[in-house]
C-alpha cells in the first residue's frame, strides 16, 4: 500500500511539473507597433520576418500607422500580403483625399478644376479648414480590406486580438478602441492633426493616438502577455542644423514627450526593434519599398532572440490563407443618421444604392464617394454590418452636415488671349433653399471678367440654374475672321486690333442621366460687341463698331463626361453637344434673320502604361441666311473654356480661321515622364469654310493642319504649360504659354 501511495504521489508531481513546464514554454507574445506616418511601413518588413520564423502573435496593439498595419495583421493578413496591398496603394490619393472625378457632380468638378485655394468664410472672417483631408479614401480602403471581419464587433474576437489608441481632442486623454467598426477605429487612431480631420466615434472627437500614447506597451502587457515585441519608428530629436522652419520646431516640441516616454518604454520591451528611418519623413510614401526593406533588416538583427521565442511556443501560429474581398455585396437596409437640412431622399439619391439589390462593391464605394463629393458634409462615415447571410449586409451611414455655408476661393491664370488674371470667388450654399448654391467669380487682371451661377440641385430630378457672365479681351486678328464680306470690301487692312466683349445670361433646367450625363434646356440673352480703333472715319477718331447687338435664343445641351482628368485624361469618354436657335436680335447692322448654330465635341482617352492617347473630334454648322459672322466659328490658338464658338487650333494664332461650319480632329499623345510631368505631342486637322456640309468639303483632305510639342506640369494652381506649335500652311512657329486652371 505504501508503495502504491508513493508511486501515485510521484505521478501527480511529475504531471504537475510537466504541465507547469509546458505552461511556461507556451508563452503569450504581444506585438506593439508605434505610429510614424510613412515610416510605419517598416512594420510590414518586421511582420514578414515574424511570419517567416513562425512566431505566434497572441495580441496586437498599435497607434496611428501602427494601428492601420496592425489591424490588417489582426484581421488575418500576413506580412507578405500586407506588403502587396501597400505597394498597390496610391498614397497621393489617400493623403490628399482626391476623390475620383467621376464621383463629383458637374458643379463640384468645376470647383476642383478652377480654384487653387478654397477657404471657409464665416461672419466676414476667413478661416482655415480643419484638415487637408477628410480621410474618405482611407476609410473606403480600410472598409474594403476588413469586409471579411465586418461581423466582428469585439476586436478581441478577431483572428488575432487587437486594440488601438486614439486621442480625445476635447480632454486630451488616450482612448482605447477595442470595439465597434475596425475600419473607423483605425482611421481615428491615424487621424494626424491638420492632415486628417477628427473622427467622431461614440460622441467622442478623436485624433491621432500618437499625441498622447504612441507606443501602448503598458496596455498590451495588461492583456496578460508574457513577452512583448515592439517596433518603434518614431523620430529622434533633430539637431540645430535640421531645425530650419517653424514646422520643424513644432514637430521637435511635440517629440519631447514621446521620446522621453520611449526611454523607459523601450526598457519594458523584451524585443525592441528600431528600424533605420532617419532618412525618411512621415510623408515619404514614395520610398515605401526601401522603408519596408529597412524593417526586414532591423528584425533580422534580432533573429536570435526571435528564434528563442519560437522554441518556447508549443502552439504554433495558424497558417495564413489568402483573403479575397468579395466583388459584389447585397445591401438589405440603409440606416442614415445625422441629417437635418438634407433629406433622406437626397442622401439616397447621391448614394445611388437601392436596398435589397446586389451591387458591385466598387459601385458601393462610388456611391459613398458621390455623397462625400457634394461637400455638404464634414464627415461621411459608413459601415457594412454583416447580417449572417453570405455577402449580405446592412449599411449604416453617419454624416455630419457642414455648418460653414460660405467659402472664399482663389485662382491664378495666364494665357496668350486673356493674359494675366486673378480669380476671386465667393460661394454660398443654402442661400435661399436647402439644396441650392450661389457662386460669384470676379477676375482681376488685363481683362476684367465675371461669372455668376445659381443652381438648385435636385439630383436626378429636373434641377434649375441661372448663370450670368461677362468676358472681354483685345486681340490683333485677321480682318476676315470677324468682318463680313461687305465690310472687308470697304477697308484696306489685313489685320485689326479688335476689342471683343460678351455679356451672356442663361436660364435653364437640367437633369442628370447618371452622374456623368446631363441634359439641359434653356433660354439665353447675349449682348455681343466688337470694336476696333484700327479703322477710323475721315470725320472723327472714334472707334469703329462692327457689332453691338442683343440676341435672344433657346438652346439644348447634352453632355457626357467620364474623363478621369479634365486636362490630362488617361481614361474615359467625352461628349458635348450644343444647339442654339437665335430668334431675335436688336440688329445693330440691320441685316438679322433667324438662324441656328449646332456644334459637338467627342473625345476618347486610353492609357497604355505611361503613355496615354486622346482622340477628339469636333464639328459645327450654321443654318439660316443671316449674313452676320460674329457668332460663327473661328479657330486658332490654344485654350479651354473659350467663349461662344471660338475654338482652339494648334499652329495658328487665336481667331485666325473663320467659317460658318467646320470639322476638326485632334490626336494627342501624352507621356508622363515623371509624376505629374508630361511631354505632350499633338496634331490637329480641320476643314473650315462656309457651308462645307452642303458642298461635301467636310469629307475631303484637311485644308488646315497644325502640330504642337509641349511640356506640362500639374500643380495645385493648375497646369503650367509651354507648347511650341507650327503649321505647314503658315510656315511659321507659335509659342503658347499657360499657367493655372482655365477660367
Amino acid at each position: 500500500m505504501k508503495y502504491r501511495i508513493l508511486v501515485f504521489c510521484f505521478f501527480v508531481f511529475m504531471t504537475g511539473f510537466s504541465q507547469t513546464q509546458d505552461s511556461e514554454m507556451d508563452v503569450k507574445v504581444g506585438l506593439v507597433l508605434s505610429g510614424g506616418g510613412a515610416k510605419g511601413l517598416a512594420h510590414i518588413g518586421v511582420l514578414k520576418v515574424i511570419d517567416s520564423l513562425g512566431i505566434r502573435i497572441d495580441y496586437v496593439a498599435g497607434t496611428s500607422m501602427g494601428a492601420i498595419i496592425g489591424s490588417l495583421y489582426a484581421a488575418g493578413y500576413s506580412g507578405k500580403q500586407i506588403d502587396t496591398i501597400f505597394r498597390d496603394v496610391d498614397f497621393d490619393k489617400i493623403v490628399n483625399d482626391n476623390l475620383p472625378r467621376a464621383a463629383k457632380t458637374f458643379y463640384e468638378r468645376d470647383n476642383a478644376e478652377r480654384y487653387a485655394v478654397i477657404l471657409p468664410f464665416d461672419k466676414f472672417k476667413l478661416k482655415l479648414p480643419s484638415a487637408l483631408s477628410r480621410g474618405q479614401n482611407t476609410l473606403s480602403l480600410l472598409s474594403k480590406l476588413t469586409l471579411h471581419v465586418s461581423d466582428v464587433d469585439d476586436f478581441s474576437k478577431l483572428p488575432i486580438p487587437f486594440f488601438c489608441v486614439a486621442t480625445d481632442v476635447e480632454t486630451g486623454k488616450a482612448v482605447i478602441l477595442d470595439k465597434g467598426s475596425l475600419a473607423q477605429s483605425t482611421l481615428a487612431s491615424g487621424a494626424f492633426p491638420s492632415l486628417f480631420q477628427p473622427v467622431v466615434i461614440d460622441d467622442q472627437i478623436l485624433i491621432d493616438g500618437g499625441v498622447v500614447n504612441n507606443y501602448p506597451i503598458d496596455e498590451l502587457k495588461a492583456k496578460g502577455m508574457d513577452i512583448i515585441i515592439g517596433v518603434d519608428v518614431q523620430d529622434g530629436l533633430a539637431t540645430r542644423e535640421a531645425l530650419k522652419s517653424a514646422p520643424d520646431i513644432i514637430l521637435q516640441i511635440n517629440n519631447y514627450r514621446t521620446i522621453n516616454d520611449m526611454i523607459w518604454k523601450s526598457k519594458k520591451t523584451d524585443v525592441y526593434i528600431k528600424p533605420d528611418i532617419t532618412d525618411y519623413t512621415v510623408v515619404s510614401f514614395g520610398e515605401g519599398a526601401k522603408i519596408i526593406s529597412n524593417g526586414v533588416l532591423a528584425a533580422q538583427k534580432e533573429s536570435e532572440i526571435l528564434e528563442r521565442i519560437v522554441r518556447q511556443q508549443i502552439v504554433k501560429p495558424k497558417v495564413f490563407t489568402p483573403i479575397n474581398v468579395s466583388d459584389s455585396i447585397r445591401i438589405n437596409n440603409i440606416n442614415i443618421k445625422g441629417i437635418e437640412k438634407y433629406s433622406r431622399a437626397f442622401v439616397l439619391g447621391k448614394l445611388k444604392i437601392k436596398p435589397d439589390k446586389k451591387i458591385e462593391y466598387n459601385t458601393f464605394i462610388e456611391g459613398v464617394n458621390n455623397l462625400a463629393a457634394t461637400n455638404n458634409f464634414d464627415s461621411v462615415m459608413h459601415q457594412l454590418v454583416a447580417t449572417g447571410n453570405e455577402e449580405e449586409y446592412d449599411l449604416d451611414v453617419n454624416v455630419i452636415e457642414t455648418q460653414t455655408r460660405t467659402f472664399f476661393k482663389v485662382g491664378l491664370h495666364y494665357d496668350d488671349l486673356y493674359k494675366t488674371g486673378v480669380l476671386l470667388n465667393l460661394t454660398r450654399k443654402r442661400l435661399l433653399l436647402n439644396d441650392d448654391v450661389a457662386s460669384l467669380d470676379f477676375v482681376l487682371g488685363d481683362n476684367i471678367r465675371y461669372n455668376f451661377d445659381y443652381y438648385i440641385d435636385k439630383g436626378f430630378y429636373w434641377s434649375v440654374g441661372l448663370t450670368s457672365r461677362y468676358n472681354q479681351f483685345k486681340k490683333n486678328v485677321l480682318a476676315s475672321s470677324l468682318l463680313s464680306d461687305d465690310d472687308l470690301m470697304t477697308i484696306n487692312v489685313n489685320k485689326l486690333d479688335i476689342e471683343v466683349s460678351d455679356f451672356t445670361n442663361q436660364f435653364y433646367v437640367q437633369t442628370l442621366l447618371g452622374n456623368d450625363f446631363s441634359l439641359a434646356l434653356g433660354a439665353e440673352h447675349k449682348r455681343f460687341k466688337a470694336i476696333s480703333e484700327t479703322i477710323l472715319t475721315s470725320s472723327s477718331t472714334e472707334e469703329t463698331t462692327f457689332d453691338n447687338s442683343d440676341y435672344l435664343s433657346v438652346y439644348g445641351k447634352l453632355k457626357l463626361d467620364t474623363y478621369d482628368n479634365k486636362y490630362f485624361p488617361n481614361e474615359g469618354f467625352f461628349f458635348d453637344g450644343d444647339f442654339h436657335l437665335y430668334l431675335y436680335s436688336s440688329d445693330y447692322n440691320d441685316n438679322f434673320s433667324e438662324f441656328s448654330i449646332g456644334k459637338a465635341t467627342m473625345g476618347y482617352a486610353k492609357s497604355l502604361g505611361k503613355f496615354s492617347t486622346n482622340i477628339t473630334m469636333q464639328g459645327g454648322f450654321k443654318i439660316g441666311e443671316d449674313p452676320s459672322p460674329y457668332l460663327e466659328f473661328v479657330l486658332g490658338g490654344y485654350g479651354h473654356n473659350l467663349i461662344n464658338n471660338f475654338t482652339s487650333f494648334y499652329g495658328y494664332d487665336y481667331l485666325s480661321i473663320p467659317g460658318n461650319s467646320f470639322v476638326k480632329t485632334t490626336v494627342t499623345l501624352d507621356y508622363e515622364l515623371f509624376k505629374k510631368q508630361h511631354i505632350i505631342a499633338s496634331g490637329n486637322f480641320a476643314n473650315v469654310a462656309d457651308n462645307i456640309f452642303d458642298s461635301g468639303e467636310w469629307f475631303t483632305s484637311p485644308n488646315y493642319t497644325g502640330y504642337a510639342l509641349g511640356y506640362s506640369i500639374e500643380t495645385f494652381i493648375g497646369p503650367i504649360e509651354a507648347k511650341y506649335s507650327w503649321s505647314p500652311e503658315v510656315k511659321k512657329s507659335i509659342w503658347y504659354f499657360n499657367l493655372g486652371f482655365w477660367f
